[in-house]
């Protein structure tokens, strides 16, 4: 008797197992998903970065802010691509509002920065971080998704890289 009742939550503990494993590999990013993460993230520590440090641009250079607004405009259709390859993640895995789930995501991300920005003196803050404006503003499409597909463990992913 004790054998039939192993064998019966063996073969229950298969079937469930094998049930969940397909739910619990769509939770995982792929490449893209995990590069459009990043991708909002740079972007959106831009838009704070823009934003805080625009009364501290140097003289003789463009404002930071209007720097990030190039950038924007410039890459929009990589923005808009990285947004919808989000949505469609959050959507396959049950959001119940996929567009409301990317940008209460991307509200996270500036949150943090801002949060890192009022805990710094502004003319630190801007020494240390209103330098990747300028970079930015000079990089390629190419070069900007090799940036947001470069991971790094001090900005991790909100979920794994699917192997």
């Amino acid at each position: 008797m004790r054998f039939i009742l192993n064998l019966t939550l063996a073969l229950f503990l298969g079937v469930f197992l094998v049930g969940i494993s397909p739910a619990l590999a769509k939770s995982c990013y792929s490449k893209a998903e995990a590069e459009a993460e990043q991708g909002i993230r740079i972007h959106s520590e831009l838009m704070v970065i823009g934003l805080n440090c625009q009364h501290m641009t140097p003289a003789g250079w463009q404002n930071f802010y209007s720097q990030y607004r190039q950038i924007t405009n410039r890459h929009a259709d990589l923005f808009s691509g990285y947004e919808k390859t989000l949505i469609s993640y959050y959507q396959r895995n049950g959001a119940g509002n996929a567009e409301r789930k990317m940008h209460d995501m991307r509200t996270a991300f500036a949150n943090k920065v801002s949060g890192d920005a009022a805990r710094m003196r502004p003319d630190v803050f801007c020494a240390n971080f209103a330098p990747r404006i300028p970079r930015a503003a000079k990089m390629s499409r190419a070069d900007f998704q090799e940036w947001a597909s470069t991971m790094h463990p001090s900005h991790p992913l909100n979920q794994p890289v699917c192997n």
